[in-house]
C-alpha cells in the first residue's frame, strides 16, 4: 500500500523535476521522484557489494562557496587520493575530479561525506 509523505523542495528542484516529467513522459511529479529513489536505491547496494582494494573515480561539482568543506572533506582521506583536479564551471560553479586508489570501505566513506552534505550539487563515483 502507497503511504503519501510531504517534502520540501527547492524552486530549482521543482522546476527540474517538472522538466523531467515533460520530457521523459512521467505521468507525474511523484512517478519522477519514486524512479529517482529507485535509481539511488539500486546505486547504494551497488556500492554496499564493493570490497577489497579499488581503483575509482570521484566527480563532485558544488558551488565555489562550498570549497571550504571540499577541503576539510579531502584532508581526512589523503590516503587514498592519487590525483584531484579542480575546474572552474559557469555561475560559480565548481568540478573536482579525484582518483583513487584504496579500501573499499574508506572510498564509500569518502563518497558518503559529499553525498550527505547538502552543499554538493552532485557526486558520482566510477569504479574501474
Amino acid at each position: 500500500m502507497a503511504k503519501i509523505i510531504s517534502m520540501s523542495l527547492t524552486e530549482n528542484l521543482l522546476h527540474e523535476i517538472d522538466h523531467l516529467q515533460s520530457e521523459l513522459g512521467f505521468s507525474g511529479r511523484s512517478e519522477v521522484i519514486r524512479a529517482g529513489m529507485r535509481m539511488l536505491i539500486a546505486d547504494n547496494r551497488e556500492k554496499q557489494k564493493l570490497s577489497g582494494r579499488l581503483n575509482s573515480i570521484l566527480l563532485v561539482i558544488h558551488n565555489q562557496s562550498a570549497e571550504d568543506i571540499v577541503t576539510e572533506i579531502k584532508h581526512r582521506f589523503e590516503n587514498i587520493i592519487n590525483t584531484q583536479i579542480h575546474s572552474h564551471l559557469e555561475n560559480a560553479k565548481c568540478l573536482e575530479i579525484f582518483t583513487l586508489y584504496g579500501d573499499a570501505v574508506q572510498i564509500k566513506e569518502f563518497v558518503k561525506q559529499f553525498q550527505t552534505n547538502r552543499k554538493m550539487d552532485f557526486v558520482k563515483l566510477i569504479v574501474a
